[in-house]
């Protein structure tokens, strides 16, 4: 089992964001900070699960809602990858404040894609796991392509992510459009694991095998099978956090 402890950090934009640490019953065997999907925030199944049960594993975790979700503060639409990406190294800097350097970075979908890029900013980091991440961060783009010329010609314009209506600014677009991991990917100098499920219908399976490929060793790739792309089948996130843990054992600072 775990407890969960409420913490509040500094952003890069300066907004205080909320997380929650949860926190190992059993002995800590490390630290890590968990990046969740686009829009999903800390408290979506895929994050508090997969939190929760590397905890239950002896990992420690910090997940965190992204600017302007959940209990953070600010517009989400003031924000871009830039900004994920920044806030997940602030996430670490946090915890390393707190006295619990970080060994492992986790992200889930886009969150996979932000902790690529933020991993080379972190330098106590010893291992990175994604699941269900895209290669590219402007996969995302897919989910608003009806709106894409005008939000290019108008600046803005509001669309519907799963019956939530968020605005979609035209900087978060030109960001998505300059962000490119092949170099993140190849120079990450850490152990990578890629966790993604052959029937994800969001972002394929071609975009693990593409960072398996870009990746050099120590990597490695499971497949999920049986698997949706959020994980919210009975069982989906504590198996792949339980995979994920098994995995990073030999990597993490109490484990040595």
């Amino acid at each position: 089992m775990s407890r969960s402890e409420k913490v509040t950090f500094a952003g890069s934009t300066g907004e205080m964001l909320s997380g929650i640490i949860d926190i190992p019953e059993v002995p800590v065997k490390g630290w890590g900070v968990f990046s969740h999907g686009f829009t999903l925030g800390k408290d979506s199944p895929s994050a508090s699960r997969m939190c929760k049960a590397l905890a239950d594993s002896g990992v420690g975790m910090l997940r965190f809602d992204n600017l302007g979700l959940g209990g953070s503060a600010g517009e989400w639409s003031a924000g871009s990858f830039s900004h994920k990406v920044a806030d997940t190294v602030k996430a670490a800097e946090f915890m390393r404040s707190e006295g619990k350097e970080i060994s492992l970075l986790v992200g889930h979908s886009f969150g996979g894609a932000a902790v690529l890029a933020a991993a080379r900013e972190i330098p106590e980091l010893d291992a990175v796991a994604t699941v269900g991440a895209p290669f590219s961060p402007k996969h995302v783009a897919h989910v608003f392509d009806a709106a894409l010329d005008r939000i290019l010609n108008e600046g803005s314009a509001e669309v519907d992510l799963g019956g939530k209506r968020v605005e979609i600014r035209r900087h978060f677009v030109e960001d998505l459009e300059n962000a490119d991991l092949t170099d993140c990917i190849r120079q990450l100098h850490k152990p990578l694991m890629v966790l993604h499920s052959p029937t994800d219908n969001t972002v394929g399976i071609e975009n693990a095998s593409t960072i398996f490929q870009t990746a050099r060793h120590p990597r490695n790739f499971v497949s999920l099978e049986g698997s949706d792309h959020l994980l919210t089948g009975k069982g989906q996130a504590a198996r792949a956090a339980r995979i994920i843990a098994a995995w990073a054992d030999q990597y993490l600072d109490a484990a040595h």
